[in-house]
């Protein structure tokens, strides 16, 4: 009980200090603004984002509705996105292992074509789907499934061959070996390489919004761009980093520490 209550204070500790941080970056940031452009005049007001109009950015897309119809949006598209890459990554990736040849030959072109800007895609995307859902869809597949793919072919690279060997002199098939052994030993660092997939994923996704006319956080940025407003764009940034931490906290986060806990290294 002593241990849990400690645990709890010790969290609650943790996440005070995150927030006085927070407001401090705040701070600083509108004292920058203040001393940079109403003081010394270095920067122009336009060009300069600031804490209040960063606010007064908020408020407004908020009261006409545009910022969680983009965030949903944008959520989405990620996600379908990000789904259609894992079936494709995690089978490309189990292939590449599971044959030799492939690994050999196919994981070298994999890894470069993984090297490539998601934005390389978009003039693939535009040709064949035009100005569509499925363009975007396509960016942010091609942005994050071969990262799955090398991330899946790692996983299961990296399990001791002791585990093959010991469930081979039980007499398991293959099939029992993949299913039973190899997917549970593998399954910690293949969440890693998922969750690296999702931010791939997610930069992909801005990349194939900005090029459409389709309500989305890329959009949105796009119109905050349009129109000369450095604290929208500012607002924008922002939303896409913490969409991206939040769902880092909440899915990926808790599933690495209930994998974690099951085989008690947590």
């Amino acid at each position: 009980m002593a241990e849990n209550m400690q645990k709890e204070n010790s969290k609650a500790t943790k996440l005070l200090q995150q927030l006085l941080f927070l407001l401090g970056v705040v701070v600083l940031w509108q004292l920058l603004y203040f001393v940079g452009v109403d003081v010394l005049d270095i920067w122009k007001p336009y060009a300069m984002p600031s804490p209040a109009g960063v606010w007064k950015s908020l408020l407004r897309l908020v009261e006409s509705g545009t910022l969680f119809a983009a965030i949903g949006n944008s959520l989405l598209r990620g996600m379908i996105g990000f789904l259609i890459s894992v079936t494709a990554g995690v089978l490309l990736g189990f292939l590449m292992e599971r044959f030799p040849f492939l690994h050999q030959n196919m994981r070298p072109f994999v890894m470069g074509i993984q090297t490539l800007p998601s934005v390389c895609w978009v003039p693939f995307s535009i040709l064949w789907f035009g100005l569509s859902e499925q363009a975007i869809i396509f960016v942010v597949v091609m942005g994050s499934a071969f990262s799955i793919a090398i991330a899946t072919d790692n996983a299961i690279h990296h399990v001791p061959p002791l585990y093959k060997k010991a469930a081979l002199t039980m007499g398991a098939t293959q099939q029992q070996i993949y299913r039973k052994v190899i997917l549970h030993a593998c399954l910690p660092e293949l969440v890693s390489g998922l969750k690296q997939g999702w931010s791939f994923a997610w930069r992909a996704l801005m990349s194939g919004e900005v090029m459409t006319t389709c309500i989305g956080l890329g959009q949105t940025l796009i119109t905050g761009r349009n129109l000369a407003d450095i604290n929208q764009v500012m607002l924008v940034m922002i939303i896409i980093v913490l969409v991206g931490i939040l769902i880092d906290q909440i899915f990926f986060r808790s599933l690495e520490r209930r994998i974690y806990k099951k085989r008690g290294l947590a």
